[in-house]
């Protein structure tokens, strides 16, 4: 008994040790734990995280560390993203006096209390505060006595006025991160008492003047970005003191001058971009020992490129492009290299081959707009990762090499506006990873192989204003993805083929020798918006099919042997008939000719209408009494017509909203989808019906084609557990889905009805309305919102395989909805038959780097958006006379004074606080059409910097 009594005496002690003690201890200070759930009880969230009726103990609340082993004091707190907008709860935080970092990013706070400084200064261990992403404005709070703060980010706010002495107490800081605000006047140089900078980031803001030369001062610098600024004067030789930078970024400013050679000294650098300035002078000799980045493109930089320049072994980019450079190419280059720009340049001699042979790891090559004589050297089939190949618009000359297909990771080639000759290759077909594909304007010859049938991801083909003989290939209605298809200017002939049905921005099949009747196999091109085939030998009259191509907007047929009258096409279509004297208007009558005709018989005129007169009113009389007989079997005739309802499977309600519950109708729906009538918006991939319930609510039915095989619907489950999990949602600015139907061969998703439609019919329909700022901006701030949403879901971002405004839908003229969030659920892209934009969403919508990773992603949505931002600023559509609008704008942005021709000017005009607001939302537009994905901003950093720009 005695041992047994032991032993149970152990157990207790051990279970105390183990499971009673880690109770009491694992538990912050009561004080601490008071004043969190105090904090809790004043968040003014819904189903906030920080919850102390579910759980007491804060070290488990969601974004609060404690310290290990026993949780015995609060280390940090995360409040990221939780949606607050209330900061008076901030000062209670400042009473726990063990916390070393505090993040508030990603909320929605206007201002900080001045308590929350006076007590948080107190606590010494503090070392990181973000305020970053919120919409903080005003002047830039004083922090005094954070004696331990070592971090600070309040970027993405609206703060603004001048930086003084309000960081001067800060003998600690490290990193200091103010970018994207509004803050003006001179560059901050008083930047904490010890002077132990280590990352400076003021860029996107208004600074003005020069660079301070205290900078230099800082030496433990090794990082600045000032970009986005209007900054003056040269670059200081002072920053050659900076003995430790790595990162030095001053794009997009004011700057002039050389560039200085006190940067030589700093054997640590990395990155170098001043791109976007006004700088002069040549290339410092040894700029590149230790870059691996390097980018002062569009400057006025002139000379030579220094012979071992490119030599540098940790070099990886260099670009030098929309510069005065001259010269030949340097013949060392490093192997390392990865990207060399140099385009519009005067550079000039030829390519030589032999740099080409050590060029393994080089994707992005461009020389194009310069003076490059020669051939292009076959070598340069050895560059085996090269994705990008541009030597546009230079004096190159000879043939094409066979070595170019070789490149099968080739994406993009661009030779136009050459001098090259002889036949284009047959093994450029062997380019499967090809998307653009330019050779026009050289001197090629020969025929068109049908090997290029092969390259079937192509979106644009341009092979024109060559002498390119014979027919069209038979195959080039393979090329499934091709949205652009340039002919013209050659001396092809022979039959038009079956043409790739998703052609959208062109086909030009102009001042060729084609002949004949205008083909039927163009009928099915309804995608395509200017057609052009002018200057050939076409004869007979225009087919009516002409007429149903629903998205033409442009039809060019001057200078054939036509005749007839023109069909009648919509208003919208332009057309030119020119240079065809057989052809006429229905409605051409000479003014002249009817003069004369009435001043012969007047009489007869007079009598022929008195005529008619009697005639038309017997034909009244006959009609009402025909169409009151005849009503009832007109009735019968249409009923026949409407086909039967669809056999419903299984229905379901997703809303919890009353008003919806009682208003949907499943049969009336049903009946609705069965009549074309009723159809008031075709999408990419949807149908949506109008269907007014017998309530007299409307609805939108959208309806999802079951049996394409692109619908990864499989079984009915699967497709409805998604829509269950999306039905929860809820947001004013996304169309929630409220109910569905399954049919044997459909899915039908119920929607609350738009008024306005879609935000491409009232923009650039035919039923175009004038769009204020107001609205636009209410708009771009909606649609923001409605992304934001999405991206920022808790279980998993919702991703819009096909954002663009035909997809944005309008209760009001500043009320939209981002629609079709169920698509990136229910479509597989690897089961699609048709193009790769069918896939990628709406063409001028679809982000660059689709093309090489065949993915959706959140910043490909960013790209999409930037391009809707771009139509509420410019007034154009996507892609407007073939050129896509995010490049039209990119190009036009390179120099600040060409901004304002970017802008509707009807709207810009209308008051200088508009035209501000409009600039400061194009800056936003042109970041997220950044080329690159990884530079675009997420978007809830997108939906701030358009709130910040009111």
């Amino acid at each position: 008994m005695g041992t047994t009594a032991k032993m149970g005496s152990c157990v207790y002690i051990i279970y105390f040790f183990f499971c009673v003690l880690p109770l009491v201890f694992c538990q912050p200070a009561s004080n601490q734990t008071t004043i969190m759930i105090s904090v809790s009880q004043q968040l003014d969230i819904a189903n906030s995280p920080w919850d102390a009726s579910r759980e007491r103990n804060p070290c488990l609340w969601k974004g609060v560390t404690c310290s290990s082993p026993h949780n015995n004091s609060i280390l940090s707190l995360s409040l990221s993203g939780f949606g607050l907008s209330n900061s008076g709860f901030l000062p209670l935080l400042c009473q726990i006096d063990s916390l070393k970092s505090l993040d508030f990013s990603i909320n929605f706070f206007t201002s900080i209390p001045v308590q929350f400084f006076s007590s948080c200064g107190g606590i010494d261990g503090l070392k990181s505060l973000n305020f970053s992403m919120n919409m903080l404005y005003g002047s830039l709070p004083v922090f005094q006595n954070f004696v331990g703060l070592e971090s600070l980010d309040l970027s993405f706010n609206a703060l603004s006025g001048n930086i003084d002495s309000q960081l001067d107490d800060l003998s600690a800081l490290k990193s200091l991160n103010l970018s994207f605000n509004h803050f003006s006047g001179s560059v901050p140089s008083r930047l904490g008492k010890s002077k132990v900078l280590e990352r400076l980031e003021l860029s996107v803001n208004n600074f003005t003047g020069m660079i301070p030369r205290d900078i230099g001062m800082y030496e433990n610098l090794i990082q600045i970005d000032l970009s986005g600024n209007k900054l003056t004067g040269t670059i200081p030789e002072s920053i050659g003191n900076l003995t430790r930078l790595q990162t030095l970024i001053l794009s997009s400013n004011h700057l002039s001058g050389p560039i200085p050679a006190g940067l030589l000294r700093i054997t640590t650098l990395l990155r170098f971009s001043a791109n976007q300035n006004r700088l002069d002078g040549t290339i410092p000799i040894n700029i590149t020992n230790s870059l691996k980045i390097l980018d002062l493109s569009y400057n006025e930089i002139n000379g030579r490129i220094p012979s071992k320049f490119l030599l540098k072994p940790n070099l990886m980019t260099v670009d030098l492009s929309y510069n005065k450079l001259d010269g030949p190419i340097p013949e060392s280059i490093s192997p390392s290299l990865v990207r060399l720009r140099l385009g519009s340049n005067l550079l000039s001699g030829p390519i030589s081959s032999a740099r080409f042979a050590s060029f393994q790891n080089l994707m992005y090559l461009e020389l194009d707009n310069n003076k490059f004589t020669g051939m292009i050297p076959p070598e340069i089939g050895s560059c085996s990762k090269l994705a990008l190949l541009n030597l546009a618009q230079n004096q190159l000359n000879g043939t094409l090499p066979v070595e170019l297909g070789d490149l099968t990771n080739l994406q993009v080639l661009k030779l136009q506006l050459n001098k090259l000759d002889g036949e284009i290759p047959s093994q450029i077909g062997r380019l499967n990873m090809l998307t653009i594909l330019n050779i026009s304007w050289n001197s090629l010859n020969g025929i068109i192989p049908s090997s290029i049938s092969n390259c079937g991801k192509l979106l644009n083909l341009n092979l024109q204003g060559n002498n390119l003989i014979g027919s069209i290939p038979d195959n080039i209605g393979n090329l499934d993805s091709l949205v652009e298809l340039q002919l013209g200017e050659n001396k092809l002939n022979g039959t038009i083929p079956f043409m790739p049905q998703k052609l959208q921005i062109c086909l030009n099949l102009s001042s060729n020798l084609f002949e004949g009747s205008i083909p039927k196999v163009l009928s099915g091109l309804m995608n395509l918006e200017v057609l052009d085939l002018s200057n050939n030998k076409f004869s007979g009259e225009v087919p009516a099919f002409l007429v149903e191509l629903s998205s033409l907007t442009q039809l060019i047929l001057s200078n054939n042997q036509l005749s007839g009258v023109v069909p009648n096409f919509s208003k919208h279509v332009s057309i030119n008939i020119s240079g065809n004297p057989g052809l006429r208007y229905e409605s051409n009558n000479s003014p002249v000719s009817i003069k004369k005709r009435k001043s012969i018989a007047v009489t007869i005129v007079v009598t022929v209408a008195a005529a008619v007169l009697a005639v038309g009113l017997v034909a009244i009389v006959f009609l009402l009494i025909s169409r009151r007989f005849y009503k009832v079997n007109d009735e019968q005739l249409q009923s026949w017509e409407v086909l039967s309802p669809p056999r419903v499977v299984q229905g379901n309600l997703l809303t919890t909203n009353g008003i919806h519950r009682s208003n949907i109708d499943f049969s009336k729906a049903m009946e609705v989808v069965a009549s074309p009538n009723n159809i008031v918006l075709k999408t990419r991939f949807s149908t949506y019906y109008k269907a007014i319930m017998p309530s007299g609510a409307s609805y939108y039915v959208k309806k999802l084609n079951w049996s394409d095989k692109i619908f990864q619907l499989g079984r009915h489950d699967k497709f409805e557990q998604e829509l269950e999990v999306l039905g929860k949602l809820s947001n004013s600015n996304v169309m929630i889905p409220l109910a569905y139907v399954l049919t044997v061969d459909s899915a039908y998703v119920f929607y609350e009805f738009a008024p306005k439609g879609t935000l491409y019919d009232i923009l650039h329909g035919s039923s175009k309305n004038f769009l204020d700022w107001a609205s636009r901006y209410s708009i771009a701030v909606g649609v923001a919102q409605g992304l934001a949403f999405l991206h920022g879901c808790t279980a998993s971002p919702i991703l819009l395989l096909d954002l663009s405004s035909r997809s944005i839908v309008l209760k009001s003229l500043k009320e939209p909805q981002v629609g079709d969030i169920e698509l990136c659920k229910v479509i597989d892209p690897s089961k699609s038959t048709g193009s790769l934009s069918t896939v990628a969403g709406s063409v001028g919508y679809i982000p660059p780097e689709y093309a090489y990773t065949m993915r959706v992603t959140m910043a490909g949505n960013v790209y999409s958006f930037g391009v809707i931002l771009l139509e509420l600023l410019t007034g154009k559509p996507a892609v407007s006379e073939g050129t896509e609008i995010a490049k039209w704008a990119l190009s036009n942005s390179v120099r600040p004074n060409k901004l304002d021709q970017i802008l509707d000017f009807n709207i810009s005009r209308t008051s200088q606080v508009v035209r501000n607001q409009m600039l400061a939302v194009l800056k936003v537009a042109l970041a997220c059409v950044n080329v690159s994905p990884e530079a675009r901003p997420k978007m809830k950093s997108v939906l701030r910097m358009i709130l910040n720009a009111r």
